[in-house]
């Protein structure tokens, strides 16, 4: 890539996707890397040796960060924390990723993103400023869900489920498009590239951040020369958002940042609510007190049993399957609990996880035996499962109970 301001070519970009940009009195060297490349963690180590930057950036956001450089941090997690928030989904996503990377990593003998970390602990060592400049996955994910729609949603779904579940090698395609530089988009496979909302959110998006990045958090300290190491998929548009951007920075983090939350009533669940109730008076006003029994005993059972069969495949202890039965019908009526939060909190009180658990959660996830075998991620099973269990349940329920009245 040509270079926006004039510069000799330092040895260490040589052969290597860079760009140069002048901003604000700041100049960017722009290292374009692939995550999965011995090369560019040389060529990260020699830029940072050769002593012409005062600062280094890196496309990670605080909590890859933390994953990436501190060995306990899955220790640290809270799981009960983690479950109160409703925050399991998220973690789930977090967790298939990391297991598709390990993969990679078994596979090509070169931990991805094994340059990002080069750089981030070459900036402690040299004791220069560094500057996390990527947005924050959970928020990325989340604006990507909300782009999707029904199907796309699907989709997404059944990738990271395959993360989980499926343990073959990576194909020499996924290879190639690490080699262009975003573990994200090449989590998510093919789907990125066929669906233009999901491309947006995870690459296009994040290029105009991590430029917005780059200007607020070099604006106060003002460094001559900053290094920036970035997945090479992101050279292009991450130049031309810093060169051409007129946004003040600040700004655009904001608009960035915003995750949509929809409609603030819970629809469905006064729906749902307004349905049941209405069928079991239907059913008791014109069936009587047999018909109406049989109707709220129907909801019970078939929502309740296919709940604890999901918390029963999921591994569950005997008391989280019978607290997902109980919590099934009822859950289904309240929008802020689900079965699957119930039975994943009991699973994880009972069937404390140890400190061995965390720190062999990323080994285990990487295969999917181990989603069952590490009692950390077996809460996350029982989630699932559970709640996939009571959305089956009451779907099946509510159609019995449309057949009946009908």
């Amino acid at each position: 890539m040509s270079n926006e301001a004039e510069t000799t070519t330092s040895d260490f970009l040589i052969d290597q996707p860079h760009a140069i940009i002048e901003r604000d009195g700041v100049r960017f060297t722009l290292l374009g890397t692939a995550h999965v490349s011995k090369a560019s963690v040389d060529a990260v180590k020699a830029a940072i040796a050769s002593n012409q930057f005062d600062a280094i950036a890196v496309e990670l956001d605080t909590n890859r960060h933390r994953a990436m450089t501190d060995s306990n941090a899955l220790a640290k997690l809270d799981l009960f924390q983690i479950i109160r928030e409703g925050k399991m989904g998220l973690m789930a996503a977090n967790l298939a990723m990391a297991a598709y990377q390990r993969r990679l990593a078994e596979q090509l003998g070169v931990e991805p993103g094994a340059e990002l970390k080069a750089a981030a602990l070459g900036a402690t060592e040299n004791n220069l400023p560094l500057y996390l400049i990527d947005r924050d996955i959970g928020t990325t994910l989340k604006r990507a869900w909300y782009s999707l729609g029904f199907w796309g949603r699907s989709k997404l779904m059944a990738g990271l489920a395959g993360s989980l579940l499926i343990n073959e090698e990576v194909d020499e395609q996924q290879i190639e498009r690490l080699k262009e530089g975003d573990i994200l988009e090449s989590s998510f496979g093919e789907f990125a590239e066929t669906t233009p909302q999901l491309y947006e959110k995870i690459i296009a998006e994040r290029d105009r951040y991590m430029a917005a990045q780059l200007r607020e958090q070099t604006e106060d300290t003002k460094p001559r020369e900053v290094l920036a190491v970035i997945g090479a998929g992101h050279l292009k548009g991450l130049s031309e958002a810093l060169a051409n951007a007129p946004d003040h920075p600040h700004t655009t983090c904001d608009t960035l940042n915003h995750v949509p939350t929809g409609s603030k009533i819970p629809w469905f669940t006064i729906l749902l609510s307004v349905f049941l109730v209405g069928g079991f008076a239907w059913g008791f006003y014109h069936g009587g007190a047999e018909l109406g029994s049989k109707l709220v005993l129907q909801w019970v059972l078939i929502t309740g049993v296919l709940s604890g069969i999901g918390c029963a495949l999921a591994g569950g202890h005997p008391l989280s399957i019978l607290s997902a039965i109980v919590a099934a019908p009822v859950t289904p009526l309240h929008p802020a609990l689900s079965s699957g939060m119930v039975s994943a909190f009991v699973e994880a009180w009972i069937r404390k996880p140890t400190y061995e658990d965390f720190l062999k959660l990323r080994d285990d996830t990487s295969h999917w035996q181990g989603w069952w075998k590490n009692r950390v991620a077996r809460v996350f099973v029982n989630f699932t499962l559970t709640n996939l269990g009571t959305v089956l349940g009451v779907w099946i329920a509510g159609l019995s109970i449309v057949g009946k009245l009908s």
